[in-house]
């Protein structure tokens, strides 16, 4: 028997992108779910689920107010400023209007700590641009009531058409280097357990901060090399990038909001989920 569809209606912000697409294809069989597109205007325009936007350029309070959400998950990319403005305009919608929003951050606000993994709940510090983009819009969904705001915070994300993926086999085909860097201790995740994960959070009506990413640490170079043997029959030629002389942590691991254990994954899930045939 089909599960009855949801009445809660969601707004995807990026849906034409790689994660916001595959997390639209996850949710709209079981709600009401929209999303926008900026690219690859053919591939949408003709679905009546889907609305042109485009960060430096439309008004996102008008699009709320067409669709009026129930949830609104932020995956969308482009100019910072541009996006800064945005989620202004975005908590100020839903600081009037019964909605909760998710936010999907980066391990990267924590790229200024390299010395140890980060949980939920400790200090952000970045000293990369995009980092402390994440880290301003983090900052400006914690001053939302708890009930209303979620931040998801993620490690790489792989999977058989992200763009890593996609980039690595480009380079073994024309038997180019793949970078690898051996000190950068890190975790991960694949794009289908990560869909999963979101609709759990929001069909338990969770929210707080998440760490989604697998609950041990591998080396960068470690676990590129399985997957590149996963790929297939090449003769890689890698290039090893040393950025410290120590090892150097960039990982977000759960500990005060873990999910159910058939929603966790480790490094190696990563690995032998098919995505790589």
């Amino acid at each position: 028997m089909k599960e009855k569809k949801s009445k809660d209606r969601i707004l995807i912000l990026g849906a034409s992108g790689f994660i916001g697409n595959a997390i639209y294809k996850e949710l709209y069989a079981y709600y009401d779910t929209y999303g926008t597109y900026c690219f690859n205007q053919k591939d949408f325009e003709d679905n009546g689920q889907f609305f042109y936007y485009n960060v430096e350029e439309t008004d996102i309070y008008e699009l709320l107010e067409i669709v009026k959400p129930d949830y609104i998950i932020s995956a969308i990319r482009g100019n910072f400023a541009a996006q800064i403005l945005a989620h202004q305009h975005i908590i100020e919608y839903v600081t009037t209007h019964k909605v909760k929003l998710l936010f999907l951050s980066s391990a990267n606000v924590f790229d200024a700590y390299s010395k140890y993994p980060s949980y939920e709940l400790d200090k952000t510090l970045s000293l990369s641009i995009y980092g402390r983009l994440k880290i301003k819009i983090e900052n400006m969904l914690l001053r939302l009531p708890k009930n209303k705001a979620i931040i998801i915070r993620l490690p790489m994300v792989f999977g058989n058409n992200t763009p890593r993926i996609k980039e690595i086999k480009t380079l073994l085909q024309n038997k180019e280097p793949v970078e690898v860097f051996p000190n950068l201790v890190f975790n991960v995740t694949y794009v289908d357990k990560l869909t999963q994960q979101l609709h759990y959070i929001i069909n338990h009506k969770k929210t707080g901060i998440f760490h989604l990413g697998s609950e041990d640490l591998v080396h960068h170079e470690d676990f590129i090399k399985e997957i590149v043997s996963k790929i297939g029959l090449y003769n890689p030629v890698y290039k090893r990038v040393f950025t410290s002389n120590d090892d150097r942590y960039l990982a977000v691991l759960p500990k005060s909001n873990k999910l159910p254990k058939h929603l966790q994954i480790t490094y190696q899930d990563t690995i032998d989920h098919h995505l790589f045939s």
